[in-house]
């Protein structure tokens, strides 16, 4: 029965449009197992009582012992947060609502390049003679939006050519939530991109085909996500580096807090919905600071 009723909870989310399809991938992963959970112990146990909070502590206890990280228990709570809400509304299906702990977890300061190694990784233009070969091109493009815009690999993957405006040097992304917002691009990336949709056009045209999508596989297809990782690996380690696509967003954001740029600016061309996500990269450079104390400052303590 309460299968079921999960069933309508995803569908109420998905209507609803306020849930990325990453979100709502996470919300089955983490609900559909403790639903299982919970039908299986009153198949069981008949006479437990149904909220009895035996039954989420020997869950969560589970969960703990498969090595389950803290991070992953906040989201897995917060999702039976938003599930317990939506039941409390209906009627019968209060028994099912159980008290939930509170749990903290530790932010982790986010990887990122240093401006010295994104320099180098732009620097080198291709050569001449492969300006004809639409996956270099792409390849490079694509690094150079995520770098000079920040945005995310999946609102890359949905991105249109209308898009992109080079008259105006921005660029619409399609956020979490369906969010509407535009990114601003360097010169350096608009001359880059007008560059990428010659070819681009040229090779559709070999391709006889048409397309919406701004970056396509080999065949003409929109790339998937996964294509994307794949292709910004290895470009990274042609270069002799080692990152992702989010390493990227992460270096957007510190690189403009490093050079002075405002808080609030950086929150709104990243999308986040709260300044706390953003205030992170202060963090970050608090770090890269106190490392370039300790090798800089006679005072420091750090031998040499």
């Amino acid at each position: 029965m309460l299968t079921a009723v999960l069933t309508q909870f995803f569908k109420y989310l998905q209507v609803g449009g306020r849930y990325s399809d990453n979100t709502l991938a996470a919300y089955r992963r983490d609900l559909t197992p403790w639903v299982s959970f919970l039908e299986k112990q009153y198949q069981e146990t008949p006479s437990i009582s149904l909220n009895d909070p035996v039954l989420l502590r020997t869950y969560l206890r589970q969960r703990l012992e498969k090595k389950i990280g803290n991070r992953s228990m906040v989201r897995f709570l917060s999702a039976l947060s938003s599930f317990q809400k939506y039941l409390s509304g209906r009627r019968g299906y209060k028994e099912y609502l159980f008290e939930i702990p509170k749990m903290k977890y530790k932010s982790q300061i986010p990887d990122f390049l240093t401006q010295t190694e994104t320099s180098r990784l732009f620097e080198n233009k291709l050569p001449s003679k492969n300006m004809n070969k639409y996956q270099l091109i792409r390849d490079y493009i694509i690094l150079a939006i995520l770098y000079s815009t920040g945005i995310r690999r999946t609102e890359l993957k949905n991105l249109k050519v209308s898009d992109i405006d080079l008259k105006t040097g921005l660029i619409t992304v399609l956020g979490k939530g369906n969010k509407q917002r535009v990114a601003p691009m360097g010169e350096n990336t608009i001359a880059d991109l007008k560059n990428y949709l010659s070819v681009r056009q040229s090779f559709l045209k070999e391709k006889n085909r048409e397309r919406a999508d701004l970056f396509l596989n080999k065949t003409g297809e929109a790339l998937s996500v996964r294509s994307i990782n794949r292709l910004v690996n290895k470009y990274a380690r042609g270069q002799g580096l080692e990152f992702t696509p989010h390493t990227l967003r992460h270096s957007f954001a510190t690189h403009l807090l490093e050079n002075g740029a405002d808080l609030l600016l950086i929150k709104e061309i990243l999308g986040h919905a709260s300044l706390s996500t953003t205030q992170k990269y202060t963090h970050v450079t608090a770090e890269s600071m106190k490392k370039q104390y300790k090798t800089a400052h006679p005072r420091s303590g750090f031998r040499k």
